[in-house]
């Protein structure tokens, strides 16, 4: 692997938490401090887009993302995405080709103790490099394909679809 692109949308994996407000807000992307952190012997680059829960993001913004990323000349293409609307998001990406592509997120923000966010990013880079050129969610320690998978939101977690 060259070098991995990383480009960022929001969603949990982001959000922080404001007492004064009582509710949560995405902040500033976490992916590049937690592989900092790690000590990861790879390149790396960030490219923050959107800073959405992903029950916000629209067709708009997907065909930001596409854009972006085809504009790009790294084949290995991580995004961090909220995870109730990962799935669609994969399927828009689809029509991109020569790239590997694969979107992770997390069920609990990355600064809370205990999160999956580590977990999930670990899988999505080992998942960057292997496999072949095409569009993968790596969450809950798997790696899916879009069309066949589907979020669980009553237990919280991905499964297979159908």
């Amino acid at each position: 692997m060259e070098e991995l692109l990383i480009v960022t949308t929001g969603g949990t994996i982001d959000k922080v938490y404001f007492d004064d407000k009582s509710d949560f807000q995405v902040g500033e992307p976490q992916i590049g401090r937690i592989l900092e952190e790690l000590g990861v012997a790879f390149r790396f680059r960030v490219i923050p887009i959107l800073r959405k829960d992903s029950l916000h993001i629209t067709d708009e913004d997907r065909d930001l993302m596409r854009a972006t990323i085809a504009a790009q000349s790294t084949r290995h293409v991580l995004i961090t995405h909220g995870t109730d609307s990962m799935v669609a998001t994969a399927h828009a990406l689809t029509a991109l080709s020569g790239k590997t592509i694969v979107l992770t997120g997390a069920l609990n923000p990355a600064r809370f103790r205990g999160s999956d966010a580590e977990f999930n990013i670990g899988t999505a880079v080992g998942a960057v490099q292997s496999q072949p050129p095409g569009v993968y969610i790596a969450m809950n320690g798997r790696i899916w394909d879009p069309a066949k998978v589907r979020k669980n939101v009553e237990a919280n977690r991905f499964e297979s679809a159908g």
